[in-house]
């Protein structure tokens, strides 16, 4: 088996065996969910295109009222998630610019 096969099946793997520990997350990690980008675009994601969906479901709930107590996610804060989003891209491009201009490892 090629070692790419094993580790994309590794990769698929992971989420499924580590996603029965994410209720026991230390308070001390739960912060990270907070300053994750990738959590923040998955919020505004979901929210944005499921969070004012009032079709019923098969257990004839809205899916709407799923999101919101399943997920936790609140459609009432879209605003906010994409304010985050856009402050994450002006960040990473503030630091990416800073680094080119300071970071200098070229030695002649």
């Amino acid at each position: 088996m090629p070692p790419a096969t094993f580790l994309y099946g590794f990769q698929k793997l992971i989420p499924v065996l580590a996603s029965r520990y994410l209720q026991k997350t230390p308070i001390w990690w739960r912060w990270y969910c907070w300053i994750c980008p990738v959590a923040w675009t998955l919020y505004g994601l979901v929210v944005s295109q499921f969070g004012d969906v009032m079709t019923p479901m098969d257990d004839k709930r809205p899916v709407k009222v799923f999101v919101e107590d399943y997920f936790d996610f609140k459609h009432s804060w879209l605003g906010w998630v994409a304010a985050v989003v856009v402050a994450f891209a002006v960040l990473f491009a503030t630091l990416f610019g800073f680094a080119i201009m300071k970071l200098n490892f070229q030695k002649r």
